[in-house]
């Protein structure tokens, strides 16, 4: 008896991403793409803000010595005293090392000076911001524990740093004691692929009937363009042809001649998120003007409209341009679109078999060009 095991790996996304790690759960029990922060970015927004404390601390004591000079000149105090000195030394001290932590995340949301600058924030192990009952505990157990290793760095800062390495969450142990963790404020934006379709076929993509075509075989095309660099050519030429027979199946009316395939897909796939987008866009505009406040200005909308187009306003697909009389322009005269001879009419090429992904083997990728 022989048995035969397909193996089918997926390469590297074009675009990396990082995953969300903090475990954060909505309300609507959906999980928060949020990331928590790590030794290396903590220890950065440590020392920025030990730096703000060496510089308040100079602070306090230069007004301190003013202040004690102020009341001997003024005659309510002969000489300075140790125990003025000393108890000016302990309210500085608890001003810099607890006050100045617990004054900031209480009052800028979980964010220091030296979180705000690296983008990190502290907030409850639930999501929700911090109070002062978290910020006090936070900074005494940082007192009592981190602090001391400037004395006992071996007992001290090893055990801190082993805590937060082994923790799913990175939490050192203030955060295990008040319940909170540190996550990171801004992520990197994920860009992903993003259909453009060429000038010269602007005019027939807005005459297509997308009403059969599905989300698994849209995803499908996705892939295909997305990938399409690191696939080698007999696999990719391939798949290409396949997904033109499946899209040209349930879309109309058909290419013009001598389309390349991965230029049809291409601009199939760019006008139905267009089209998509205007259909949001309409659903947007109804929703703000019930409730405005729930929508803010987002910034400007991005847009794949090739230079020099016209805007289509309208989700329905236009007429036809033999009906209104204009010149639809072929790809053989753009010099972007080689034209290349189309599949013989009434050919369907067979689907492959491909895996529940959509993609090749792990055998026929390779760092070749798409185009």
């Amino acid at each position: 008896m022989v048995f035969t095991v397909l193996v089918t790996a997926q390469p590297p996304r074009p675009t990396a991403r990082l995953d969300a790690d903090a475990g954060l759960v909505s309300g609507e029990a959906v999980v928060l793409d949020v990331r928590v922060a790590r030794l290396g970015s903590r220890v950065l927004a440590l020392l920025i803000d030990v730096v703000v404390q060496i510089l308040l601390a100079l602070v306090l004591a230069a007004s301190a010595i003013l202040a004690i000079a102020a009341l001997v000149e003024a005659g309510l105090m002969v000489q300075p005293e140790l125990a003025v000195g000393r108890g000016a030394q302990t309210v500085g001290v608890v001003l810099v090392l607890i006050g100045y932590p617990v004054l900031c995340e209480t009052v800028n949301h979980g964010r220091s000076v030296g979180k705000l600058a690296v983008g990190l924030r502290v907030v409850r192990d639930d999501g929700g911001p911090v109070g002062f009952r978290q910020a006090a505990t936070r900074a005494l157990v940082g007192v009592a524990v981190e602090w001391p290793g400037l004395v006992l760095p071996l007992l001290t800062w090893v055990a801190t740093a082993t805590v937060m390495l082994t923790d799913a969450r990175g939490r050192r142990l203030g955060d295990l004691a008040a319940g909170t963790l540190v996550i990171h404020d801004r992520s990197p934006s994920a860009t992903g692929y993003r259909p453009r379709i060429a000038p010269a076929l602007v005019g027939w993509a807005r005459t297509l009937d997308l009403t059969r075509l599905d989300d698994g075989l849209a995803l499908d095309v996705r892939q295909l363009l997305s990938r399409g660099p690191w696939m080698v050519g007999p696999a990719r030429e391939r798949l290409a042809a396949a997904l033109w027979a499946e899209v040209a199946a349930v879309t109309s009316p058909p290419p013009p001649p001598g389309l390349p395939e991965w230029a049809y897909l291409e601009a199939v796939l760019s006008e139905r998120h267009r089209r998509t987008r205007h259909r949001l866009a309409r659903s947007r505009s109804a929703a703000a003007t019930l409730w405005p406040e729930l929508l803010p200005d987002a910034g400007p909308a991005y847009s794949d409209e090739p230079a020099g187009a016209e805007p289509g306003p309208t989700l329905r697909p236009a007429a036809p341009a033999v009906a209104t009389g204009r010149h639809v322009p072929t790809p053989s005269s753009d010099p972007t679109l080689p034209a290349l001879p189309a599949p013989a009419a009434g050919s369907s090429a067979p689907p492959p078999r491909r895996s529940r992904s959509g993609l090749p083997a792990e055998s026929e990728w390779s760092g070749e060009p798409y185009r």
